[in-house]
């Protein structure tokens, strides 16, 4: 039996600090910009003040891009544009620079982390530091079968935790969380559709390398099948992920509830990051409190569980390659916002105001007399 306990996370994660966010509001109203003309710029400084229990809120000095990576079964039905089980030679291109998260991430100077959970290629082609936290080679074809074991699924959420603590306990103060997989959209459609209760259509997209119209069809159908297998087990949400979802997808849900107990805030960039956030949130209802929407890929399962989740994107700039590439685009902006935030004079109190000039006037006639 599963010692692991999901409820215990309702309990565990507490709210950012709303007092802290009204006097981050209140620094707002006294500085020189009238409030509301940075747009979304003041919201995002006043969340970050209120996740990090600061005012001034303090920069963001040490992000992190943490990328879960997994092959899925599901891609044999060719649902994808990649080939099935090619996952891994995504991974080896991120890690050699060559991705546009590389490019983007050594322009912004931030640290990429891969974590493979399910790769299918042999552990020996990557780091060691990558694969360690392995949990088993590809996840099972969701339509037909389990992606995972039990045991499989708690392993790979507890991987998730680790990692979270590993992230907090280095002193990184914010996440920019995303996947590198084949087949992933399709499972994380597939918990969209189960959480939200709509048809496997509703949420099929064209994944990241965009599909045709009869692959699109296909992965549909394969949705529809998986969709079927996900809503027997609805109320149990580690079942849920053994069932429809996969390592990476597990280990990404344990991740993000166990960042909002460290307090550390996460950009979720696409699809399957939304997707895995949707299950935090049937599992511990303030969690999303700590996770900000990057970017909106167009991916019509992304929308539906941010819709859910009440977070609205950041950017709209379509971006669909996946790998935390969106996330990184928001990156500046989060920065920018505690900025200005924090250095931005406020205006002068009125006892220390310029005199004006009836003021003046009484001044000179005093000193006349």
């Amino acid at each position: 039996m599963s010692s692991l306990n999901l409820d215990d996370f309702t309990d565990l994660i507490e709210r950012p600090d709303g007092g802290i966010r009204r006097d981050a509001e209140a620094r707002r109203e006294r500085q020189i910009v009238p409030p509301g003309s940075l747009g979304r710029l003041d919201e995002l400084g006043e969340w970050l003040a209120a996740a990090q229990s600061a005012v001034p809120v303090r920069p963001v000095e040490r992000p992190r891009v943490v990328l879960f990576a997994g092959d899925h079964g599901i891609a044999e039905l060719g649902v994808s544009a990649r080939p099935a089980g090619s996952a891994g030679e995504l991974v080896r291109e991120v890690l050699e620079g060559g991705r546009p998260v590389s490019v983007l991430a050594r322009r912004l100077g931030v640290p990429v982390r891969i974590v493979d959970m399910a790769l299918d290629c042999d552990p020996e082609t990557l780091p060691e530091d990558v694969v360690r936290h392995r949990v088993r080679r590809g996840s099972g074809r969701i339509d037909i079968e389990d992606a995972l074991t039990p045991q499989e699924a708690e392993a790979a959420f507890r991987a998730g935790i680790a990692v979270a603590d590993e992230e907090a306990d280095s002193g990184t103060d914010l996440v920019v969380l995303g996947d590198v997989s084949v087949g992933g959209t399709t499972a994380a459609s597939v918990l969209v559709a189960a959480l939200c209760g709509v048809d496997a259509s509703v949420v099929t997209g064209r994944g990241g390398l965009a599909i045709d119209d009869l692959a699109w069809m296909r992965k549909c159908a394969a949705i529809r099948d998986a969709l079927r297998r996900a809503r027997p087990v609805l109320g149990d949400q580690l079942q849920l992920l053994a069932a429809v979802g996969g390592a990476d997808l597990a280990a990404m849900t344990g991740f993000l509830l166990q960042s909002a107990v460290r307090k550390l805030p996460v950009v979720l960039d696409g699809v399957v990051t939304a997707a895995c956030a949707l299950v935090g949130q049937r599992i511990a209802f303030r969690a999303p409190d700590w996770w900000l929407a990057a970017h909106d890929s167009g991916e019509p399962g992304q929308a539906k569980a941010l819709d859910r989740m009440a977070l609205e994107p950041l950017l709209a700039h379509g971006v669909t390659v996946g790998e935390g590439a969106g996330g990184l685009l928001a990156l500046p902006l989060v920065q920018a916002s505690a900025a200005l935030a924090a250095e931005l004079p406020e205006k002068p109190k009125e006892s220390e105001a310029p005199a004006g000039p009836e003021a003046a006037a009484e001044s000179e006639a005093s000193a006349e007399q």
